[in-house]
C-alpha cells in the first residue's frame, strides 16, 4: 500500500495502528503531547536515524509530525532524498488536537517547554526590541540588529525553513538525551 504525501488528521487517527509515527520536534515539545504511539527523533537527527527509519519504512508506513507540518515536510524531504517514503501530517499535532483527537503526554513529564514557534516569536521579538532600544540609547546602527531580524523572517516565510529555529534547536532544553535517542531508535529497529 502506498502512503499519500499528506495524511488528514482523520485518515491518520484510522490508519495509526498500522503506522510508524515518528515526531520531528524537540524533546520538550513531545513531552507536551504527541500523537499515541510516536517516537521522538527531532529533525536534526533525522540523518542519524536515517538507517532505522529505513528498515522501518519497510516493514510498513511511515507518517512524519511535528507542530504544524513545515519540519515534518523538511524531514520528509530529507527521508525522500534518501529513498524512504513517508507521509506527513496535515497541519501536525496541532491540527490533531484541533479536531478532537488525543495526546499522551509521557510519564513524569514535570516540566513543559514550549513550542518552538513560541521560542522563536519570543527570541525574535526579543531581539527586534533590543535592537531598536540600543539604537536610540546608544547607537542608530543597532537598529541594523533589527532590520537583520526583520529580513531572516521574511526569507523564513518563502523558503518555509528557518534558522533561528536550527539555532534554538540546539540548546539544551530542546535536546534529547542520548539514551532517549538511542532507546527511540531501537524501538524503532523493532
Amino acid at each position: 500500500m502506498t502512503t499519500p504525501t499528506a495524511l488528514a488528521t482523520d485518515e491518520a487517527r484510522t490508519r495509526l495502528h498500522e503506522l510508524t509515527v515518528i515526531d520531528v520536534r524537540t524533546p520538550g515539545e513531545y513531552a507536551g503531547g504527541h500523537l499515541p504511539g510516536a517516537l521522538n527523533i527531532p529533525l536534526d537527527q533525522i540523518q542519524r536515524a536515517l538507517p532505522d527509519i529505513r528498515h522501518a519504512a519497510e516493514r510498513g508506513d511511515v507518517l512524519v509530525v511535528c507542530a504544524s507540518g513545515a519540519r515534518s515536510e523538511n524531514a520528509g524531504r530529507i527521508l525522500a532524498e534518501s529513498g524512504v517514503r513517508a507521509a506527513t501530517l496535515s497541519g501536525g499535532t496541532g491540527a490533531w488536537a484541533a479536531d478532537g483527537h488525543e495526546l499522551h503526554r509521557p510519564q513524569g513529564a514535570s516540566r513543559a517547554t514550549w513550542g518552538m514557534e513560541r521560542q522563536v516569536r519570543l527570541t525574535a521579538g526579543v531581539i527586534v526590541l533590543l535592537g531598536l532600544l540600543l539604537g536610540l540609547v546608544v547607537h542608530p546602527a543597532f537598529q541594523l540588529l533589527s532590520a537583520g531580524i526583520a529580513g531572516g523572517l521574511v526569507f523564513s516565510a518563502l523558503t518555509n525553513t528557518c534558522g533561528m529555529a536550527a539555532l534554538l534547536a540546539k540548546l539544551p532544553h530542546n535536546r534529547p538525551r542520548a539514551a532517549d535517542l538511542d532507546n527511540t531508535l531501537a524501538a524503532l529497529r523493532n
